[in-house]
């Protein structure tokens, strides 16, 4: 899945994300795009559970 998340400007964004995606699902990969602010998840979690868990660490996202 591939997500736009406008908020995202650092490597501390970077990290907030990674972890929020890896405490569901240790061996999901994420792919970061800082430049498009986008990010590219490898999870067999599905959307929403990873868009709820992105939108509780205060990024808003949407689908690409």
């Amino acid at each position: 899945m591939k997500l736009s998340v406008p908020e995202m400007s650092c490597g501390h964004c970077k990290t907030s994300i990674s972890n929020a995606i890896e405490a569901l699902d240790s061996t999901a990969k994420v792919d970061f795009d800082m430049d498009a602010k986008q990010i590219s998840i490898h999870t067999d979690k599905p959307l929403n559970t990873i868009q709820d868990a992105l939108n509780a660490i205060g990024f808003d996202n949407a689908v690409v």
